[in-house]
């Protein structure tokens, strides 16, 4: 959805759809938690962005993370299951128009093919700005997102 990746320009009041994808991820480091920005993620392959999440990790462990590695993401990610969180939900941070919170995976009760079965379940949520994003778009998004990580061939081949 574009609107995900979108912002208003402060100056013109306009909607700007941007044409890149600078997207924050959670990275611990001896400080705790650090948000950490891998930029132009729609030009990188998933090996590339394990690769450059190992690098920002490797940054954070040994201390050495630059200003370019923190700020200005277009969209963002948050991780409240690891520290056993159900539902939680994140903040938008500028220039960002959405964050995306995943929370912790927990066996629950599922029906398939008619029986209850113990089945991991992860909730997701997503914090984003109304003036961009209608609810419509917001379910649309995280229904992707779910459909990819429940079958992450769909992912690999970009379906």
């Amino acid at each position: 959805t574009p609107s995900v990746n979108a912002l208003i320009d402060d100056g013109s009041k306009e909607t700007v759809f941007r044409d890149y994808a600078d997207i924050s991820v959670p990275i611990p480091s001896p400080r705790g938690m650090i948000s950490c920005v891998i930029r132009d993620v729609q030009s990188l392959s998933v090996r590339d962005i394990e690769h450059k999440i190992a690098g920002l990790a490797d940054k954070a462990r040994r201390d050495e993370l630059a200003v370019e590695d923190l700020g200005d993401s277009t969209f963002g990610i948050v991780d409240s299951g690891v520290a056993g969180g159900m539902l939680g939900t994140a903040m938008i941070n500028s220039p960002q128009s959405a964050v995306m919170g995943t929370n912790a995976i927990v066996k629950r009760a599922a029906v398939v093919d008619g029986k209850v079965v113990a089945r991991p379940i992860m909730y997701l949520s997503l914090t984003y700005d109304h003036r961009l994003i209608d609810g419509r778009e917001a379910v649309t998004f995280l229904c992707s997102v779910r459909d990819k990580m429940e079958d992450p061939t769909r992912m690999l081949l970009d379906l």
